[in-house]
């Protein structure tokens, strides 16, 4: 099953709250990467960039064309106990 972010909300300064298709959400702090982050990655050091991430195609996604893999995500958010599962959803 291919997996997409189906609802983005960013939470300043670095966090996603993201809900995905299979009916599991939660909020992924993404300070680590963001920190660490070079390349097309730098960009989100500043908070005002990283408050302008919106939906592509079912991927957080950034106006200098960095997104972020909603499986990845997704399994980051699992190992980190961030996901839980919407009421009602499968």
């Amino acid at each position: 099953m291919l997996i997409k972010v189906t609802r983005l909300e960013v939470v300043p300064p670095y966090k996603l709250a993201v809900e995905f298709s299979d009916g599991t959400r939660g909020v992924h702090n993404c300070a680590a990467i963001v920190a660490e982050g070079t390349g097309v990655i730098a960009p989100l050091r500043d908070p005002s960039f990283f408050r302008q991430a919106f939906l592509d195609h079912g991927a957080p996604t950034w106006p200098n064309s960095f997104d972020m893999d909603p499986e990845w995500l997704q399994r980051e958010m699992v190992e980190a106990g961030e996901l839980k599962q919407l009421v009602g959803a499968e």
